[in-house]
């Protein structure tokens, strides 16, 4: 067993470690700091401390340990925090983030930035210093020579490592062994029970232990030599060692201490989880795919045998079909990742901009726990991050104005996620000044946009997706170039989705981003044109219907519109846009589908409906190209290719075709 071989863990389980770190920090109040809390915080920095020692990442180690120090007095009450000090707090976390990303590229982390943050930390612990030696100086006097004189024992552990593979023992002992002064070890089946002699914080070396060895398999008590030293026996008799063997506890943990700890590394271990790499959930999921397709294969099959002569296979072919959609369904859900992921660094970033623009903010997260695919969850990062910044710069009004306006000084950013049948809804929602429709009409007339007099607000809004466009009177490094928004929409169409705005004059914006969970498995409805089959998009589907003669209307250009209750829809005829033979003459033979998708609805018209049915998404461009109107493609129940629609791009694709 090479050390090495846990690096992965190691980076894995520090990113995490970090980000509490983190979210701690940005939701600590330091005139009243929560002790749990700052506990919370000092042993990540802890254990990253331990974890980074262990694998010789000496820069990493030392910036933590200088951290970790501060962090300790603080959480005794030996520092007074302050928004400087928190500040700086978090600069060393992403500092220490840099040299973690640095280690697990094989590549040296930056000098200057280490020795920056060093000199930084060092300078807080001297001013805490300097500001508590005058009125410590008395009691430091009255506890440094027991501390001294305590140091003169044997400090001994006893260390207990069980489930340990024969292979495996000689490693670890040599482990061990970079952490004291191992005075004999003993291997009985798969237990190793060693007498470590050490100056080593017993935190730490379970800290280091957790990453090659589950926390229940580590077991360490504390002892010390039963002759101690004629110094410390004296020491013990006066009330002044007494105040010694108190400073003791909170500086070098006692036994009661580490006990206090294994319960607690125990009850985290019966959540047991393993790492996966992405690429073999994927492969997992592909196989699956071709498994479902070969079941359609089987149903339609069957589906031409005599019930009365093929009972026994047609009910088998069906409880296949039953257990291959559970098999389906908890594959899909290995795959999917709670929005907390996405959530987690906007307190950082609402944070340093609500600083950095003069703005007070409150920012409230809701439905974390809601779940999303992992491939959408990483792009919907940069999508939202945009809107975020938008909010904070655009929206939401510095304290002056907000006061003037007589709303609460801080501001509120709220970022939501729920569940909506198969898709997921997130909203960014702010208290700002909302949207200005004079302004945002004015911007597009000055450049040169073609606008109808009637515009509904919900069309106003949607303007601000143009490319270029912005109502910012002046540019900052925050936003107010007009790039961005336009690629915010084109990237959330391109995983399927859509954007909606709502928007009142100072009262406040929603922007509400609309998902499918997964691009993996779609519900479909199948359609027919000529001889082709297409599948929709089940969740733009709004209805169908056999269009009457007096509800279609010509217009200029050769362009239909469909009348349905009131309301004037184009209808684009499917067979034309892709050059289809179809023995669909007038529209009136056929089945418009009104469909619904980015802010567009409209009728199409198609032969016949198939059915409706799920389906697995193959990617068109990684097996032939990009095709215009097409999102993907499937394979049926008979083997054939069926192509699905991008219903949100077909509309001016088909007005670019006629």
């Amino acid at each position: 067993m090479d050390v090495s071989d846990f690096y992965q863990t190691f980076f894995a389980e520090a990113d995490e470690l970090l980000a509490d770190m983190e979210r701690h920090l940005l939701e600590l109040d330091y005139l009243s700091p929560d002790k749990e809390m700052m506990n919370a915080i000092f042993r990540a920095a802890h254990s990253i401390k331990g974890g980074a020692g262990t694998f010789g990442f000496t820069v990493l180690q030392e910036t933590t340990h200088l951290l970790e120090n501060l962090l300790d007095d603080a959480r005794c009450g030996e520092l007074q925090l302050n928004s400087d000090i928190i500040n700086l707090f978090l600069e060393s976390k992403d500092i220490m983030q840099g040299q973690l990303d640095a280690y697990q590229s094989s590549q040296e982390p930056d000098n200057d930035s280490f020795r920056y943050i060093c000199d930084a930390l060092r300078k807080i612990a001297e001013e805490a210093k300097q500001g508590s030696t005058e009125v410590a100086a008395p009691v430091q006097a009255a506890v440094v020579a027991p501390v001294a004189l305590a140091n003169n024992g044997i400090p001994q552990l006893t260390v207990t490592l069980s489930g340990v593979k024969a292979s495996e023992a000689p490693v670890l002992v040599e482990e061990l062994e970079n952490l004291g002064d191992v005075l004999s070890h003993e291997v009985v089946d798969d237990c190793i029970m060693a007498q470590l002699s050490t100056t080593t914080d017993p935190d730490d070396i379970l800290a280091v232990l957790c990453f090659v060895l589950e926390p229940e398999q580590i077991d360490i008590i504390e002892t010390v030599s039963s002759e101690p030293s004629p110094a410390v026996a004296t020491a013990t008799q006066t009330p002044v060692a007494t105040a010694a063997t108190d400073s003791d506890v909170s500086t070098v943990p006692s036994s009661k201490a580490v006990a206090r700890q294994k319960p607690v590394a125990r009850a985290q271990a019966t959540e047991s989880s393993i790492r996966v790499a992405v690429e073999k959930v994927d492969q997992i999921i592909n196989q699956v795919g071709e498994l479902i397709i070969t079941q359609a294969m089987l149903r339609q099959l069957s589906s031409s045998l005599d019930p009365a002569v093929h009972d026994t296979l047609i009910s088998s072919i069906a409880q296949m079909d039953r257990n291959s959609r559970d098999l389906q369904e908890s594959v899909m859900s290995i795959r999917m990742m709670p929005m907390e992921y996405v959530f987690s660094r906007f307190p950082r970033l609402v944070h340093d901009l609500a600083g950095k623009l003069d703005k007070e903010v409150e920012l409230t997260l809701r439905g974390g726990s809601a779940e999303l695919d992992k491939s959408l969850i990483e792009r919907i990062i940069d999508p939202l991050t945009h809107l975020v910044r938008n909010s904070l710069d655009h929206g939401i009004e510095s304290a002056e104005i907000r006061r003037a306006k007589g709303k609460p000084e801080k501001g509120n950013l709220i970022l939501s996620a729920e569940h909506h049948g198969g898709n997921i809804v997130i909203e960014v929602i702010d208290d700002g000044a909302g949207l200005n429709r004079e302004k945002i009409l004015a911007r597009a007339e000055s450049q040169g946009m073609g606008l109808s007099d009637n515009l509904s607000d919900e069309e106003v809004w949607m303007l601000i997706f143009a490319a270029g466009f912005s109502t910012a009177e002046k540019v900052t490094d925050v936003s107010g170039r007009g790039v961005g928004m336009d690629v915010v929409r084109r990237n959330i169409q391109e995983m399927g989705g859509h954007v909606e705005i709502r928007s009142e004059q100072d009262k406040g914006s929603t922007i509400r981003i609309i998902l499918p969970l997964t691009l993996a498995i779609l519900d479909g409805m199948s359609v027919k044109v000529g001889e082709e089959i297409y599948v929709l998009p089940l969740s733009t589907v709004m209805e169908s219907l056999r269009p009457a003669e007096n509800a279609l209307y010509r217009m200029a250009g050769n362009e239909r519109m469909l009348q349905v209750r009131g309301e004037y829809l184009p209808l684009i005829e499917l067979h034309q846009v892709f050059d289809i033979k179809s023995d669909v003459v007038e529209p009136q033979q056929g089945v418009a589908v009104i469909v619904q998708s980015a802010g567009n609805r409209y009728a199409l018209l198609v032969d016949q409906l198939i059915g409706q049915h799920q389906v697995v998404v193959k990617n068109l461009e990684l097996n032939y190209r990009k095709v215009a109107g097409i999102s993907a493609a499937t394979i049926l129940g008979d083997g054939s290719v069926a192509l699905i629609l991008d219903v949100a791009a077909l509309a001016s694709f088909s007005k670019n075709h006629g």
